[in-house]
C-alpha cells in the first residue's frame, strides 16, 4: 500500500480521492489550511499560508509519502473581477503548485500527481477528439495558469520527480457546484430549455470515475512522465446529457430547438458568448493513451455517475 498526500483534500475532488484511497488500504495525509471538513480516517497537515508559502519547512518530521495528489488550485469562475486574472491564478496554480512538488522532492517523495484540466489544450475540438499531444490553446487565465504549472513540472520531471499530468474536463458527482449544479436547478425546476437541436458533443467525467484515474496514476509504475486525458466513456450531446440529468431527476428536462446561430447572437447581445459557446460548441476528449498504457477503464458509466449525483441532490431538498 502507498503513503498519499492530497492538497485539496477536503474540495470536492478530494473527498472522493481521499475515500476511494482509503478504502484501497493507503494511507492518506490531507494537506489542508483550514481544520475540519475532510473525511474521517485521514491524517490532516494544517498549513494555513496562502499558495503554500513555506511549505517545504513545514514538511512534518515524520512524515513519509511516496506519492503527493495535487489537487489545490484557484478554479476557474466567470466573470473574474480580479484586476489582474493571469497573475492571480499563476500565484496560487503555478507557483503554489512548484512549492508543493519541490518540497515532495526535498522529503524524498517519488511522485507528483497533478491535477490540471483540459482547459489547457482549448474550448473546443474542431471535430477531432483532443489527445494529449494536440498543440495548447488556453483561452483564459485558468487555462494559461495550468499550461505553465505543467511546463514548469515538466523541469522538476527531469531533475528526477516522477510528474503525472491528468486532465479533466467538467467534473460532476454529489457535491458538485457551479454550472453543473445550475443546469440541475434548472431541469428540476422545470424550466424550458433552448437547447434541444444543439448536436455539439461535450466530454464530462463523474468525480469517482476521476477519483480512480488519479489513484491508478499515483501508484502504477507505468504513468511516470506521462499525461493523461480522462473523460467518462460517454460524451453525450449536450441536449442528450439533459435529458439524461431529467431521467436521473424524475423531471423530464423540457427542451425546445433553436438554432445554434441565434444562441450565438443572442449570446452577443447579452454578453453572455462564453457560457453560449459552451453550450453549443463541441469539446470531447480522446482518453485513448490511458487506456493503452495503465488498461484504465471508467469504473462508473455516466448513468450510474448522475444517479449518484441525482440522489445527493434530492437530498439537498429534502434537508431544507
Amino acid at each position: 500500500m502507498s503513503r498519499i498526500v492530497v492538497t485539496g483534500a477536503n474540495g470536492f475532488v478530494g473527498h472522493a480521492v481521499c475515500r476511494l484511497a482509503l478504502a484501497a488500504g493507503h494511507t492518506v495525509t490531507a494537506l489542508v489550511r483550514r481544520p475540519g471538513g475532510c473525511i474521517e480516517g485521514v491524517r490532516e497537515w494544517v498549513h494555513d499560508a496562502p499558495d503554500f508559502e513555506g511549505v517545504a519547512g513545514a514538511w512534518p518530521d515524520d512524515l513519509q509519502a511516496d506519492c503527493v495528489i495535487h489537487l489545490a488550485a484557484r478554479v476557474h469562475v466567470m466573470h473574474d473581477k480580479s484586476s489582474d486574472p493571469d497573475a492571480a491564478f499563476d500565484a496560487t496554480n503555478v507557483a503554489g503548485t512548484l512549492r508543493v512538488a519541490d518540497a515532495a522532492r526535498m522529503h524524498g517523495v517519488r511522485r507528483f500527481v497533478f491535477a490540471s484540466s483540459i482547459k489547457v489544450v482549448g474550448e473546443g475540438d474542431a471535430g477531432v477528439p483532443l489527445a494529449e499531444d494536440t498543440v495548447p490553446d488556453p483561452q483564459d487565465a485558468y487555462g494559461r495558469s495550468k499550461l505553465r504549472a505543467e511546463q514548469q513540472l515538466a523541469r522538476l520531471g527531469e531533475a528526477g520527480l516522477e510528474v503525472v499530468v491528468v486532465r479533466p474536463p467538467l467534473v460532476y458527482g454529489p457535491g458538485v457546484r457551479a454550472n453543473f449544479l445550475r443546469m440541475m436547478d434548472a431541469v428540476f425546476r422545470g424550466a424550458p430549455l433552448p437547447l434541444a437541436a444543439i448536436p455539439a458533443r461535450r466530454s464530462v467525467v463523474y468525480v469517482d470515475n476521476l477519483a480512480d484515474a488519479l489513484l491508478h496514476c499515483a501508484i502504477d509504475p507505468r504513468a511516470a512522465g506521462e499525461c493523461f486525458h480522462v473523460a467518462d466513456d460517454d460524451a453525450p450531446s449536450v441536449a442528450g446529457l439533459l435529458r439524461m440529468v431529467g431521467d436521473a431527476l424524475g423531471k423530464p428536462a423540457r427542451l425546445f430547438p433553436v438554432p445554434a446561430g441565434a444562441l450565438r447572437a443572442l449570446g452577443r447581445l447579452t454578453g453572455r458568448s462564453a457560457v453560449v459557446d459552451r453550450l453549443t460548441g463541441s469539446l470531447q476528449l480522446d482518453t485513448g493513451r490511458l487506456r493503452r498504457v495503465l488498461n484504465w477503464h471508467p469504473p462508473y458509466t455516466t448513468r450510474q455517475g448522475l444517479e449518484a449525483t441525482a440522489a445527493w441532490y434530492r437530498s439537498r431538498h429534502l434537508q431544507k
